[in-house]
């Protein structure tokens, strides 16, 4: 087989981990520790409330973490374990329909967690989702109230401009969550990219990518208009970082924490600080 029709049979692999499966094993299930999870079942729609004007950028609050599509939290333990160790109070959200129904009501579990933190005494939250995650943290944003609590929106490996493999999938293989990140869908379509903000206006955002990703098709579906967009391999050159590797690698986890840092990260770190970012954050 050639080189063409190995990377079609590449393609048609990752579309059925990606998007029939990866995360179906562990569909909604928390993770142990003492790490929160909050419960999947919430309304269709919601919205934050008390709302609030702006938060303090430099007072941390808590940290949610989406999952990407399938749900599976266990996907983002090693960014929960890094951001403990730093001593970041974390929530894992599980997302209703196993991670694959309809994203404004994964929102609205983002936004019934983020009114939880508040209510326990958060200041904000900062919000970190991983593929599909990453949108449902903008609808949270742009649509639920998201944009009155939110200090920091971390995206990795998100499709903000949809993927193409969405568009293999067909039938009852290709729930909800799935058609909504076909390239041009309604919800891409009208979902609004955040604007440049200076903290001050609403929550700063920085999208993380990897010219390496197979499931975001193009990869470059996860540059996001408003954002600071990070190519992985503009840092360390030597990055081959899949997607699903993405929210485990060493280097995926140093941006976040400087993404999250008490500065909102003005500029992506050069080459030079490749190494200090994997090792240090």
């Amino acid at each position: 087989m050639g080189t063409r029709g190995q990377r079609i049979r590449a393609a048609a692999f990752a579309v059925a981990v990606a998007l029939v499966g990866t995360g179906a094993a562990g569909c909604g299930s928390g993770s142990s520790g003492g790490t929160a999870s909050v419960p999947a079942t919430v309304p269709a729609t919601g919205a934050v409330t008390p709302a609030r004007a702006g938060v303090d950028q430099a007072v941390p609050g808590t940290v949610l973490l989406v999952p990407g599509y399938g749900g599976n939290v266990r996907d983002l333990d090693a960014l929960r374990d890094l951001l403990e160790s730093r001593g970041r109070t974390v929530v894992e959200v599980d997302t209703p329909g196993s991670g694959t129904g309809d994203l404004r009501g994964q929102a609205a579990a983002v936004a019934l967690a983020a009114t939880q933190a508040v209510a326990a005494g958060a200041p904000s939250v900062d919000v970190v989702g991983y593929s599909a995650g990453g949108v449902v943290a903008r609808i949270f944003v742009a649509e639920q109230g998201g944009a009155a609590v939110v200090r920091r929106v971390v995206t990795i490996g998100s499709p903000h401009h949809g993927t193409q493999v969405a568009l293999l999938v067909n039938g009852t293989d290709c729930p909800d969550a799935c058609r909504q990140l076909r390239p041009a869908s309604d919800l891409i379509t009208d979902l609004p990219e955040p604007p440049v903000a200076d903290g001050a206006q609403g929550p700063v955002f920085t999208s993380l990518w990897s010219a390496s990703d197979e499931v975001i098709a193009p990869a470059t579906s996860s540059v996001l208009e408003g954002a600071l967009s990070i190519r992985l391999q503009d840092v360390c050159a030597d990055d081959a970082t899949t997607h699903t590797m993405l929210p485990r690698t060493p280097l995926v986890g140093g941006l976040v924490l400087r993404a999250l840092g008490d500065k909102p990260l003005g500029v992506a770190p050069g080459p030079d600080e490749c190494e200090t970012v994997r090792t240090r954050g």
